[in-house]
């Protein structure tokens, strides 16, 4: 009997908890305004849209560009704390400048890779090959085998850039592939890269770029390839914060052959060891001109000695530091002023081993056009 009663009560409450739930019904009454039609009503647009002018030279921009930009995956290795070997990938963006194959980029984005890969705008992955790199203005050329798929970018001319032109950038930010942004020209302004190098005319533009920008095309609306997104501003934030970069397309332009076919910029020389002349220091030397370069040493058997250029001789000080005056004052080459080594250095940039170009200095006093044949920096002929 002790057994039969607790097991009655319990039968009763789970017939109980049955008969409620199955039976017990919450019902929400409806407000009489509530219709319940056999088909919704929309309000849709008559026709397709009709873009405006802006609109329209954006979508023009898009398609001519979209098929030459490719995403770029680069694969290096670095070491563990117990020297064991660990991949690390990084991604990039890069556009196509012939029907070979070759992908112009960035150098840092294929920097120490052992792999590259690269995505077209099909979604066809391709290994590359690296053909030349640049480290010191940030340049690399790499190539795919893809006969009859890749689509060439039409490269423009970065001479003529203005403030305020718009612009656009395409390329994988964060790896979204085929992104677009819009803005313009803000300034165009001389800037050292992380290597120290130093572009002149650097385009800044306020359209966003990101990490995995970096190699992509930034356009004209045109679509013309003008400069390529290779920096960005941010203040410690890692993504865009409206300053961004690209090297000029020109700048581009006078490596790509010596990349293709080198693998490297033979970059030109005077071989010269140069002092950046000031007024003070011209007053104190009683130079003729107030700024120049004077020429301290010259290489043996290099382009300044073989025209006939001349060093120093006299040795002197300039504060603790040893100097050698007497020799030439470089004052200019074909027409455009040097004041400092690195008004030199850009003319060079301008140039490529075995152009000659028309060196102006003075000796003594005496102003003379000396013709001088530029050589490969660090190969020195004898």
């Amino acid at each position: 009997m002790r057994i039969v009663r607790p097991l009655f009560f319990g039968l009763l409450l789970a017939a109980g908890f049955y008969f409620y739930t199955t039976h017990h019904h919450t019902s929400t009454a409806i407000p009489d305004w509530v219709a319940k039609p056999n088909k919704v009503e929309l309000t849709e647009a008559a026709a397709p849209p009709n873009f405006d002018a802006e609109e329209q030279v954006n979508i023009d921009v898009y398609k001519k560009g979209i098929p030459s930009v490719v995403n770029i995956t680069s694969t290096a290795v670095s070491m563990d704390f117990f020297w064991g070997p660990i991949p690390q990938q990084g991604q990039g963006s890069g556009f196509i400048i012939d029907k070979e194959g070759h992908i112009l980029t960035n150098f840092h984005v294929i920097e120490g890779a052992r792999q590259v890969k690269v995505t077209l705008h099909n979604k066809k992955t391709y290994s590359a090959e690296i053909i030349g790199s640049d480290r010191l203005h940030d340049l690399a050329v790499i190539q795919i085998k893809a006969p009859g798929v890749v689509v060439p970018a039409t490269l423009g001319d970065s001479k003529d850039l203005v403030v305020g032109q718009k612009v656009y950038a395409i390329g994988n930010p964060f790896g979204l592939s085929g992104t677009m942004t819009r803005g313009i020209i803000s300034s165009l302004r001389p800037i050292r890269n992380p290597e120290g190098a130093f572009i002149d005319e650097a385009i800044q533009t306020d359209a966003a770029i990101n990490p995995g920008n970096s190699g992509g095309p930034l356009l004209n609306s045109r679509g013309e390839v003008i400069g390529i997104n290779s920096m960005i501003a941010t203040g410690g934030s890692n993504q865009s914060a409206g300053i961004g970069f690209a090297i000029p397309i020109n700048t581009a332009k006078s490596a790509i052959n010596d990349l293709v076919t080198y693998g490297r910029v033979r970059r030109p020389t005077l071989g010269i060891l140069p002092l950046a002349i000031g007024p003070e220091l011209a007053e104190e030397m009683g130079l003729p001109a107030d700024n120049g370069v004077l020429i301290m040493k010259v290489q043996q058997g290099g382009a300044a000695d073989r025209a006939g250029l001349r060093a120093g001789t006299e040795r002197a000080y300039v504060g603790n530091r040893p100097i050698v005056i007497g020799g030439d004052l470089i004052v200019a080459i074909d027409g455009e002023p040097v004041s400092d080594q690195q008004d030199l250095a850009n003319l060079m940039d301008k140039h490529h081993a075995g152009d000659t170009v028309t060196v102006s200095i003075f000796r003594g006093k005496r102003k003379m056009d000396v013709k001088v044949v530029l050589q490969e920096e660090g190969r020195q002929q004898v």
